[in-house]
């Protein structure tokens, strides 16, 4: 009797240490409330998710973009999105991650996910964004 053949079936979901595995399994963002740059408990899980993330992957370098929603003038908006920025890098730091692996950058209110002018487009346009700019797999 022969056995039924095998099929080997790719795994799924994204690509172990890749951008996507980054986006989707750990989150790419925090969000801030209105006119803060303190962390929640959430922002800080997320971040610890990403922390322990960076930590299997050492070859990974994170650029941290701080933004706002469209409220106050740019001057301020980028001086909020560098303290929103500053919090997240200083906190993955705390957790372990080499400061020379983390920039920062502040788009203030130039890059929002959300154009609308509500408070529900708001809530998400307040935020730090972490990007992956190199190390990744592909």
């Amino acid at each position: 009797e022969t056995p039924p053949p095998t099929t080997s079936t790719p795994p799924s979901g994204p690509v172990p240490g890749s951008v996507e595995d980054f986006r989707v399994s750990v989150g790419d963002r925090v969000f801030f409330g209105y006119d803060r740059f303190d962390l929640s408990p959430e922002a800080r899980s997320v971040l610890e998710r990403q922390a322990a993330w960076l930590r299997q992957y050492p070859n990974v370098r994170l650029l941290v973009a701080g933004n706002c929603d469209e409220r106050g003038t740019r001057e301020y908006n980028l001086a909020l999105g560098a303290r929103r920025a500053a919090a997240a890098r200083d906190y993955l730091v705390s957790l372990g991650v080499a400061a020379n692996r983390l920039e920062t950058v502040s788009y203030g209110k130039e890059r929002p996910l959300d154009p609308r002018a509500q408070e529900e487009a708001w809530s998400v346009n307040r935020n730090a964004h972490s990007q992956i700019v190199s190390g990744a797999t592909s």
